[in-house]
């Protein structure tokens, strides 16, 4: 036997009406702010152009080698420790950012690559790079 409740039974009813007003209004919205996006507001200038620039000038670079006796050449000339680390200095404050391009010899040793990267940490420089020659395959 079945026992009825008093009270009547309600349905739950999902009401659709209102989740698609909302669902349009979020669409126009999206719509009308991706219109607006894609209008460009801009002031044509003419600009200067530079006509003394030449196309193959290269940044700042210092390139160090340090040969296999220990001595270090800047720019592919020999110069002393002091004279270098003066170079070095005067190099940093006319360009804050210049880098330092370190070469090695094969037959240069360690410690007078660490001394170089030393020299040029003193010196205040912050971009180092040790430059790797590719077209040279490896002595046993």
């Amino acid at each position: 036997m079945k026992i009825r409740s008093p009270l009547p039974r309600k349905r739950t009813r999902l009401e659709i009406i209102p989740l698609i007003d909302i669902m349009f209004f979020l669409l126009a919205s999206f719509m009308m702010v991706s219109l607006q996006m894609q209008k460009v507001r801009a002031l044509k200038a003419s600009l200067p152009t530079a006509t003394l620039a030449t196309s193959n000038a290269k940044p700042d670079v210092i390139n160090l080698t340090v040969e296999k006796d220990g001595q270090i050449s800047l720019e592919q000339k020999p110069i002393a420790i002091m004279d270098l680390y003066t170079t070095l200095t005067n190099r940093l404050a006319a360009n804050p950012g210049v880098p330092v391009y370190l070469h090695g010899d094969r037959a240069a040793t360690h410690g007078s690559i660490v001394y170089a990267l030393d020299l040029v940490k003193r010196a205040g420089i912050q971009r180092v790079a040790i430059a790797v020659d590719s077209d040279q395959s490896p002595s046993p």
